[in-house]
């Protein structure tokens, strides 16, 4: 029969991302005939993949495409390159366009919302393949997929309150369903960075593979703790960082090694073969039950907090976005302490609180 086009645009031709469709991996490691996944990448390796406006819009397109292509097992959202899946919105963007400028960052805000609706709409299993550091808003994309797979140098974690924001484009509504809501206020507000191993110790992901390799073996990362114990206090360490001169020497057999993220697909195909021996509809249908689960609050939240994001451009945001974009690159951040002391007395947000709070004026 002769398939009707559902696509809202028709034979797209993508420019900021790359769509691609690679052959489905059954167990033997032989290519499944006429299955594919659809490869969803951010192409922005010199900004961490961060995504800009028209990103986010080939994005939403994307999604769309690969939810109504019957030849997809599962989608693979991903990116380019080994450091960063994404670390965000393009902050270059927000500080040269967007802060100052309530009303435009309302519209692509609008944008933002669309694109995590695509991914929590999506009638296929989205894996999000972490390649590197998943931040801020990468986190907030990368939660609103259905599986996690990520490289074991990989890193996760929130930035906002550091930079002028808050993460309410999907953190607020998302991370408390995978690590409880104490660990949630945990990188929400103190903005501290997990490892890759701990993300999974917790429950935020659902694998890891190895990527660095020594002498051509592969490797744990070797700036993380990953033998369980019990600490002086009585906690149980696992997943951290190491310190001192445990860390230094982690730093410099990483210096040695090589990235290699072979592994990583390796684990990404074996998931996907897993789905491929099930039956499609009983797989959409639960993913539709436990994305509720999600929606609930998404679905609550998303337009009011694009309305306070909005806004916060004309304070907070606008600052700390310059500050980033426009700072030493040694000192991206406001000067918090004199902010807090010039609110306390009564300051109005103007040019001189600019001028008196960031590093460029420094």
């Amino acid at each position: 029969m002769e398939f009707k086009n559902h696509n809202i645009v028709e034979n797209y031709q993508y420019t900021d991302i790359i769509f691609e469709k690679r052959p489905v991996i059954d167990v033997d490691g032989s290519k499944v005939p006429g299955l594919f996944n659809a490869w969803i990448m951010l192409n922005n390796p010199k900004q961490y993949n961060s995504y800009t406006t028209k990103a986010v819009k080939e994005i939403i397109l994307a999604f769309g495409e690969a939810s109504n292509d019957r030849s997809v097992v599962s989608v693979i959202f991903t990116a380019i390159d080994d450091k960063a899946f994404c670390t965000g919105g393009n902050t270059k963007e927000y500080a040269e366009y967007y802060s100052g400028q309530p009303q435009e960052y309302s519209q692509y805000m609008r944008l933002f919302n669309d694109m995590v609706s695509a991914i929590l709409k999506c009638e296929k299993p989205v894996i999000c393949r972490v390649n590197g550091m998943r931040i801020a808003g990468g986190q907030e994309i990368g939660m609103a997929c259905d599986l996690t797979v990520a490289s074991d140098l990989a890193r996760f974690g929130q930035a906002g309150p550091k930079h002028g924001s808050a993460a309410i484009g999907g953190s607020t509504d998302f991370l408390h369903l995978y690590v409880g809501i104490e660990r949630a206020m945990q990188s929400l507000t103190l903005c501290d960075q997990w490892t890759a191993h701990y993300a999974k110790h917790i429950g935020l992901i659902t694998d890891i593979a190895p990527a660095l390799k020594i002498n051509g073996k592969f490797v744990t990362n070797p700036l993380v703790i990953t033998d369980r114990f019990v600490d002086e206090n009585g906690n149980i360490v696992y997943g951290q960082m190491k310190s001192g001169e445990e860390l230094e020497a982690g730093k410099a057999l990483l210096k040695q090694g090589e990235i290699d993220l072979s592994k990583l697909d390796d684990a990404v195909n074996r998931t996907v073969a897993k789905l491929l021996y099930s039956f499609p509809n009983c797989i959409s249908k639960s993913l539709t039950e436990v994305r509720k689960k999600k929606l609930e609050h998404w679905d609550s939240n998303k337009e009011s907090n694009r309305e306070w994001l909005a806004l916060n451009m004309m304070t907070e945001a606008k600052a700390g976005f310059r500050a980033f974009n426009e700072g030493p690159k040694n000192d991206r951040e406001i000067d918090f302490v004199k902010l807090r002391q010039l609110l306390a007395e009564g300051h109005e947000w103007n040019d001189e609180m600019h001028r008196a709070i960031s590093p460029q004026f420094r």
